[in-house]
Formats: C-alpha cells, structure tokens, sequence
C-alpha cells in the first residue's frame, strides 16, 4: 500500500504577504507550491491536500458587502462564503497541479471537494467570538451595523484601524464525508479537501444540518481528517522551513525531531504566538496523539529533502 500524506497549504501558498490577490498573483504562488509535490508523487504517495482562505474569504465578504451598499444585494453568510473560496480556490490548486504533473509526465485524477466539517453549536467558543473576518468599519459603521445585526460582535483592531466583526472558531468534531476521501485518495486520485477548514455546519435536535457564522481551523481541520482516512504523515506548510523555540530572540534554536511530551512543554511555555506557530503545533499533536505516526511543519520548499523541517513524533 501507498503511503498517505495529508498536507495543508498554508496561506502563503495561495497569497504573499506584499501581494494584493490578483488571479496571476495567486495562481503563480500555487504553480510554485504545487512543483514541490512532485517528489512526494514520484516517490509513491498519495495526497490530500487542506488549504487555508483567510485572505480570500476576507475578499468575498468585502465584495457582498459593497454589492449590498451600491446595488442592494443580499448579503450571504459566512458559511456560503466559505463554499465560495473553497470551490475557487479548490479550483485554482486542481488547475496549476494539473499543469504541474503534466510538464513531467505524471497522470493522475484531481478532484476539489466542497466539505463541510461540523462542529458543536454549544462549543465555549460561539461566547467568546475572536477571529476577526470581513472589513475595518468605522465607529459609526459599526453601530449602524449592529442595529441591522444585533448579534454581531466586534472588537477594535490593536493597530487602531477600525473595528471589525468576530466570530467564532469552534473545534472541529467531524467531517461528513471523509469515507469518500479516503477511498478516492487510496485509488491515487490526489483529493482537495476542507479548504478553509471547511464550512462550518451543524446538526440540530431534529438531525438537520446548518450553516452558521464561524471559522474552523484549517490546520486543526487537516489534523482531524488526517486522523480519520489513518494517513500516515501530516504536513502543515508554512512560511518558515522549521519552528523555533525563542523565535527572533537570543538564544534561537531550530527544532528538527521533536517528541510529543518536549513539544508540548514548548507550547506550555509560551514559544509559539497564538495565531500563528501555536494552532499549527496543536494540530500536529492531536493528529500524533490520535495515531498518526508523525507530523511535519515546513516551508514547500522543504518537502524534497529527506529529513527536512520540523518533525514531530510519538
């Protein structure tokens, strides 16, 4: 049998820091990304590949709401939204892969599905909403808004730029159809999945599935898929080829092999900044402790090198 590898692009894959997210912008970063899986193919694995859609879903939310300003548009929900950017982004990722496999010889099916993940309406999480989407608003904005939504939430950014809404980010607890992932990937077919961490939904008392207003982690989201099809390697693929504990501090040090008991001592600490090392940390535990036999934090560039990044075991 094949080796199974679930990997998570992380937004810098799709969307550079100094880029605005033009189409061409975009689909270069994923031509560029999607060239460093070429090794990992050629040496037998199959893939799924998870996708973050921070910036992008930012994007398509700005755009209902100028549509909603100037033409009077229904605005839709977070959830619609998250389908949106998971099928484009999906799209561009199937596109620029194929692209790749075909300039060296390689066929394989590519499929994009659009994945709901479900989560706890009950979660601690839905009464501490923090993850900030959609526009700055100003002050005025903001109450106006509340009027029109009173169960909204917002919070003043830190860099004083305005106010934005947040919402919550609850924990995933399942992905319906993660069957028909592992089957597909298991015939070779590379699966593109839980884009966005995938759109958040839940089952009420009657057994009927609903969107609602949240943000899953896509790391998180990956872990937990990657649990479930029993991959045998999770990559999360980041900005930076390894973590480090006293990042940017005296002291630095580069983690390479890391047991679960030293890096969760790491994480109790204080070394990795919450919203952006931390989660990724969590989510390599949790797919470790449930299973998995490893668990990797890199750059895309990294993945060809044996050895390469930060690894964490058992």
């Amino acid at each position: 049998m094949k080796k199974l590898s679930v990997i998570a692009f992380g937004g810098n894959a799709l969307l550079r820091g100094d880029q605005i997210g033009t189409i061409d912008e975009q689909e270069q970063n994923v031509y560029e990304t999607c060239q460093h899986l070429v090794g990992l193919i050629k040496t037998g694995y199959d893939l799924v590949i998870g996708h973050g859609n921070g910036p992008q879903v930012g994007n398509v939310l700005l755009q209902h709401e100028a549509g909603h300003r100037i033409y009077g548009l229904p605005k839709q929900p977070i959830d619609f939204c998250v389908a949106e950017t998971q099928g484009s982004i999906g799209f561009m990722i199937e596109q620029q892969l194929r692209n790749v496999l075909a300039e060296h010889g390689i066929k394989r099916n590519i499929v994009t599905l659009v994945t709901q993940v479900m989560v706890d309406k009950n979660d601690p999480a839905f009464q501490n909403p923090t993850k900030p989407v959609g526009p700055f608003y100003t002050a005025e904005e903001m109450d106006a808004l509340k009027k029109e939504h009173p169960e909204w939430v917002f919070h003043e950014d830190p860099r004083k730029r305005g106010w934005r809404r947040v919402v919550a980010s609850p924990r995933p607890i399942s992905i319906p159809n993660w069957e028909a992932v592992e089957k597909l990937a298991r015939t070779g077919t590379i699966v593109i999945t839980v884009g966005g961490g995938g759109i958040p939904a839940y089952t009420d008392e009657k057994g009927k599935m609903i969107g609602i207003d949240a943000v899953i982690d896509k790391d998180l989201a990956s872990s937990l898929l990657a649990n479930k099809i029993k991959a045998d390697e999770f990559c999360i693929l980041t900005d930076v080829p390894n973590v480090f504990i006293n990042f940017h501090k005296p002291g630095e040090q580069k983690l390479e092999r890391v047991s679960i008991p030293e890096i969760k001592k790491h994480l109790a600490d204080g070394q990795f900044t919450e919203g952006s090392m931390a989660p990724k940390v969590r989510a390599c535990i949790e797919f470790v402790e449930n299973g998995g036999k490893e668990a990797i934090i890199t750059e895309a560039t990294q993945l060809e090198t044996p050895g390469a990044g930060t690894v964490i075991y058992g």
